[in-house]
């Protein structure tokens, strides 16, 4: 059974954020074959995605090699996300769907039961969930996927501290969809400007040590040829 490219791209997207390869390390198409259990041609495929991506360089006579952005790039993804995200909210105040206002409030009451009982495990999922679906809300396919384009380098990037009131973070979430609910394109966009931003003075650039990734990488499996892989 063929393993689809976008499938064996995830995994070795996944696993570049993780920290398992080094920034400027060589991915061998032979070696990531053999590790993620698929033949050549999807890997092939893969690294070809994740290089119009930013995730990946080719160089002369290295090939395919793990990206070394500087703190410049890195930088410019978090402006990048303070001016898109709240746009994002903005659209979605005028296109959302009943559905999308569903999902958001459940997220909402979700986020905010966890923050109140000091439940943080599942927090920055949830967080993760919520700005997936008001960026979908917006009705823009492309804004949504340079929004999560933007959110995985950004988790490969930096390391986010969790909020010191993760109760009021969850408010803030509860009034971005409040606004988003009425209509109110204006409001939406205010709150989420300010919600980014205090988001963004949470990021610190992170440079992992040796001795970190070593650890990242024995501890890392992402097989992609799995059963309960939807094809």
């Amino acid at each position: 059974m063929r393993i689809p490219a976008h499938s064996v791209c995830t995994a070795i997207r996944d696993d570049i954020v993780a920290g398992v390869y080094e920034r400027g390390s060589r991915l061998t198409e032979e070696l990531l074959a053999r590790r993620y259990g698929v033949s050549r041609v999807p890997v092939r495929e893969a690294l070809r995605t994740l290089e119009a991506e930013g995730f990946v360089v080719t160089r002369r006579h290295a090939g395919a090699c793990v990206a070394e952005p500087t703190e410049q790039e890195a930088s410019d993804l978090l402006e990048m996300r303070g001016l898109l995200e709240p746009l994002g909210a903005s659209r979605a105040a005028q296109r959302r769907t009943e559905a999308h206002l569903k999902v958001l409030r459940g997220l909402v009451r979700l986020g905010q039961e966890r923050a109140r009982r000091g439940n943080s495990d599942d927090l920055r999922s949830l967080g993760g969930w919520f700005h997936e679906t008001l960026a979908q809300a917006s009705g823009s396919p492309a804004l949504t996927s340079m929004l999560t384009q933007l959110r995985h380098k950004i988790a490969w990037m930096y390391a986010v501290e969790s909020p010191a009131n993760p109760v009021e973070s969850w408010t803030e979430h509860g009034a971005i969809v409040d606004a988003v609910a009425r209509g109110d394109s204006e409001r939406a966009r205010a709150i989420t400007a300010q919600h980014t931003e205090r988001a963004i003075s949470a990021h610190r650039l992170r440079f992992g040590s040796v001795g970190d990734r070593a650890e990242r990488v024995r501890n890392s499996q992402h097989p992609v040829n799995m059963p309960s892989l939807r094809h």
